[in-house]
C-alpha cells in the first residue's frame, strides 16, 4: 500500500534535513489549528511553507468540495478528486449534540446489490486511504466537529484494502486521533476483510448487512453472496464476537412485500437466536428502505411505519435486541443506499458551491 501524504511529508522533510519537531508542526497546523493550505502555516519559515507547496501542491487535501446539499441535520457534500471522479459524503447532526460523518470509499461499487443507488454506477476505482480521510479533514477543516464516522457510504468498505490505510490515519494520535471505537464499517460480507478487521482493528464497529434470512433470496438481493455464503459469513462474525467481546450489529433493509412478512421476521429470530450466547452477540438495526431516485430493474417500495414498529414488536418480544434506525436526508437522496455520484454538477435544492477550508 502507498504511504500517506502525512508520510510522504515526514520523508520529504527528513530529507532535507530538518528536526521531527517540523513534520508535528505540519501536524499541529492542520489538525490543531485548521490550516488546510501550506502558505498558512506560519510556525513555519517561509522558505519550507513555499517547499512544501511545490512538492504536494497549495493544500494538503487530496479532494476538492464541489457542491452541498442541505437538509434539516444533514450535509451531503460532492467531492472531486484529482483525477475528475466524484464521490459523496453524508454529514448528520444529532438532536443530542454529536455529529456523524459517513464517507465512502470507492467511486462507485461493483457489487450490484439490487437496493442500492451506488451500483448503478459500477465500479470504477478504489479510494486511497487519504482520499477515504480527506472527506473526514474537509469537515474539519471547515469548522465541523466530528464525533463519529462511519463507512458506509459509496462503496464496500471491506473490498478496497485501503480501507484499512484510512482506519489507520483516523485513528494516529499525531493526525485525526479519533478512538477506534468511534469508527464504524458495514459490509455485506466480503469475509477476507471481515478478518482482518477482527485481528488488525478489534474495536471498530462492524455491521452486516443482512436483508435476508434466507441464503437464496439473500443471494438475488447482494450477488456477492454467492462467493461468500451466509453460513460462512456467520461463522466469521461469531469468530469477530469471541476474539473482541463486542456485538455485531445486523442491518436489515425492510423491503415492502419482499422481506417483510411473518415467515421473514420468524426466520430472522431463528438466525440470530441458532448462534452461542446470541442474547449478547447481534443487535439487529431495522433499516427503511429508501427511494432510489433512479431508474431500477427492480422497483422496491418502503414499508409503512406500522410494518415496521410490527417487525421491532416481533422481535423484541422474542428478547432479540433491535431498534430502528432513523434515517437521514432522504429528500436530498443522502440516506442508506441513495448514494449516487451524479457527474455534472447540477443545482438542486439547498445545493451550493463549497470551498476547501476557512
Amino acid at each position: 500500500m502507498e504511504p500517506s501524504k502525512y508520510d510522504r511529508i515526514a520523508y520529504f522533510l527528513a530529507e532535507r534535513g530538518e528536526p521531527a519537531y517540523r513534520t508535528r508542526q505540519v501536524y499541529d497546523a492542520v489538525f490543531r489549528g485548521g490550516h488546510g493550505e501550506f502558505a498558512d502555516m506560519h510556525p513555519l519559515p517561509q522558505g519550507m511553507r513555499a517547499d512544501l507547496a511545490t512538492e504536494f501542491g497549495p493544500g494538503i487535501l487530496s479532494l476538492k468540495p464541489v457542491t452541498a446539499s442541505i437538509s434539516q441535520q444533514v450535509n451531503k457534500t460532492l467531492f472531486e478528486t484529482a483525477d475528475g471522479e466524484r464521490v459523496e459524503a453524508v454529514l448528520m447532526r444529532f438532536e443530542a449534540g454529536w455529529t456523524s460523518l459517513c464517507v465512502s470509499t470507492q467511486v462507485g461499487c461493483g457489487l450490484g446489490c439490487t437496493f442500492c443507488a451506488t451500483g448503478a454506477v459500477g465500479l470504477r476505482r478504489n479510494l486511497t486511504a487519504d482520499e477515504i480521510s480527506d472527506q473526514v479533514l474537509a469537515f474539519q477543516l471547515g469548522g465541523e466537529t466530528i464525533d463519529s464516522v462511519s463507512f458506509m457510504g459509496m462503496g464496500e468498505a471491506l473490498a478496497n484494502r485501503a480501507s484499512f490505510g484510512a482506519f489507520e490515519l483516523l485513528t494516529r494520535d499525531d493526525l485525526f486521533n479519533l478512538g477506534a471505537r468511534r469508527l464504524s464499517v458495514s459490509t455485506v460480507g466480503i469475509i477476507p476483510g471481515m478478518k482482518r478487521l477482527t485481528a488488525e482493528f478489534p474495536q471498530i464497529n462492524l455491521t452486516f448487512s443482512l436483508h435476508s434470512p434466507f441464503p437464496e433470496q439473500r443471494q438475488e438481493l447482494i450477488p456477492v453472496s454467492r462467493r461468500y455464503p451466509l453460513a460462512d459469513c456467520l461463522e466469521v462474525l461469531d469468530n469477530h464476537v469471541d476474539v473482541t467481546g463486542r456485538k455485531v450489529y445486523l442491518a436489515y433493509l425492510v423491503m415492502a412485500g419482499v422481506n417483510d412478512s411473518e415467515e421473514h421476521v420468524t426466520g430472522l429470530v431463528d438466525l440470530v437466536k441458532e448462534r452461542a450466547h446470541w442474547e449478547t452477540r447481534f443487535h439487529v438495526n431495522l433499516v427503511r428502505f429508501n427511494p432510489l431516485g433512479i431508474e431500477s430493474p427492480i422497483a422496491y417500495e418502503s414499508a409503512d411505519e406500522s410494518v415496521m414498529r410490527r417487525i421491532l414488536a416481533r422481535l423484541d418480544g422474542a428478547g432479540v435486541h433491535a431498534t430502528i434506525r432513523r434515517s437521514f436526508g432522504v429528500d436530498i437522496d443522502a440516506a442508506c443506499g441513495q448514494l449516487y455520484a451524479k457527474y455534472q454538477a447540477h443545482a438542486g435544492r439547498a445545493m451550493r458551491p463549497v470551498s476547501s477550508g476557512r
